[in-house]
């Protein structure tokens, strides 16, 4: 018997779960399906008993619905088809060519996510109804419905609208509404705003840091003709060569910690592929905080269920060159092994990679890293994190965070499960916070909070 499945266009995830239970009620193999739409013959699939599979599968099937290859929908059914038929931890073998192509569309749908918080840009217009704001963006894939709540938290004192070719979203300062895509000539051309917001760019670009390869990486070309800041891209690539020639005359007879020759080199090429490339510019790099003799780098396995990201490495960690060696780390050692995990298993790392630290007498005493210092580090610690793949990220402390959400989450008030532009995470206290507090019933209290939040992120991961 032959099946015809016809879903809304775009990212139907309920059509699609609907589909999937009564062909696997059904037993349809996934050979008999056509997911296209078009079948003139075919029996229509009647909805089924619900679905229990895997936490991993169902975050693949939720996020590939999203991607613009019209065979997504065929591809996930596979999935599901292998995994009622005993292959329960499918979606967990990257090497599986199945899983393999599904997990690629999962990074690039996310990707997407990331791009749009990034490149969209609203503008300003004035009507009957008083101010409002529009924004046109390109995406590649379905994503607006899941990177519309970010600009809600962003914005939610505006009144706005996001157009684009694949649908668009409204806000009107209450609710959501999502409606038809959208043509170019619908959204406004300028707004006085951005001729200011021209000059601050250039006013902020370094040239000594210019990487066009990298630049093209994180705004991909596609994108800049939507972009205000962009049209001063070219002109900026242009002349920084002449511009770091001046910096270094001009600073030649300042005494300067950071060699702007050695930054040059440093920052040539920051697209690495792998992790071990990642860490050798890492490594390479002059520190951006005061202190530190060298870049601690984070260790572990690649794809692991958890990463452990705290705010920077200690006194102990700089001598040995290893993140949380020193009694915070002794103190993390200990609740995992209380929260039932396995450090072998998990990969930790810092936000910032550098010891923060003023000398007094022979003792070197701790600083906290500015807001200013954590985003130099962030594209390094985002990098580091695509690279390595965990399912569940835990933000150790409030720095870490900040890292990344990439805004202010102080931990009394933002403590347990969250998402991290997207990535699954969970917030708790960073070891060295339990080792300060001088209550003991306060201790045992935040002690035991601690162990319940790795125990969280441990239950995310699945």
């Amino acid at each position: 018997m032959d099946w015809a499945v016809a879903l809304a266009p775009g990212a139907d995830l309920d059509g699609f779960r609907r589909a999937a239970r009564g062909l696997a009620a059904a037993e349809a193999a996934p050979e008999t399906v056509d997911w296209s739409g078009s079948a003139l013959f075919g029996q229509t699939p009647a909805d089924g008993p619900p679905l229990i599979l895997p936490r991993r599968a169902g975050a693949l099937i939720q996020s590939c619905v999203r991607h613009a290859d019209p065979e997504r929908f065929a591809l996930l059914y596979q999935l599901v088809w292998r995994i009622r038929r005993g292959e329960r931890a499918l979606a967990e073998i990257a090497s599986d060519p199945l899983v393999h192509r599904l997990e690629q569309m999962d990074k690039a749908v996310r990707r997407e996510i990331h791009k749009m918080h990034a490149f969209v840009r609203f503008r300003r217009i004035e009507g009957e109804g008083g101010e409002r704001f529009a924004a046109w963006f390109e995406p590649e894939h379905f994503v607006l419905e899941s990177a519309a709540p970010f600009f809600v938290d962003r914005f939610r004192s505006m009144r706005w609208s996001i157009l684009t070719p694949l649908g668009s979203v409204l806000w009107d300062g209450a609710a959501l509404s999502f409606g038809p895509p959208a043509r170019r000539e619908d959204a406004p051309d300028g707004d006085p705003f951005e001729d200011g917001w021209r000059a601050y760019y250039e006013s902020t670009f370094n040239p000594a840091r210019v990487n066009p390869r990298m630049m093209a990486s994180e705004m991909p070309r596609r994108y800049w003709r939507n972009l205000p800041e962009a049209q001063c891209i070219p002109d900026m690539i242009r002349g920084a060569p002449a511009r770091v020639r001046e910096m270094i005359e001009r600073e030649a007879s300042t005494p300067m910690k950071r060699n702007p020759e050695k930054a040059v080199a440093a920052m040539a090429d920051q697209t690495p592929t792998t992790l071990e490339a990642l860490n050798r510019i890492i490594a390479a790099a002059d520190p951006f905080v005061s202190g530190g003799t060298r870049a601690v780098l984070g260790e572990g396995p690649l794809t692991p269920a958890i990463a452990l990201v705290g705010e920077q490495p200690g006194d102990q960690e700089d001598v040995q060159g290893r993140p949380f060696v020193g009694p915070a780390g002794q103190l993390l050692d200990r609740a995992l092994a209380e929260a039932g995990l396995a450090r072998a298993e998990l990969y930790v790392t810092n936000a910032v990679k550098h010891f923060k630290f003023v000398q007094q007498g022979k003792r070197r005493l701790h600083k906290s890293p500015t807001a200013g210092e954590v985003k130099h580090y962030r594209w390094w610690l985002d990098k580091e994190l695509e690279l390595v793949r965990p399912r569940v990220i835990v933000a150790l402390g409030a720095t870490a965070a900040l890292a990344l959400a990439g805004k202010s989450m102080p931990v009394t008030k933002c403590r347990g499960e969250t998402s991290f532009e997207n990535r699954r995470g969970v917030i708790t206290y960073h070891p060295s916070y339990l080792l300060r507090v001088p209550d003991a019933a306060r201790k045992e209290e935040a002690w035991g909070q601690f162990v319940d939040d790795l125990r969280l992120a441990r239950t995310l991961a699945g």
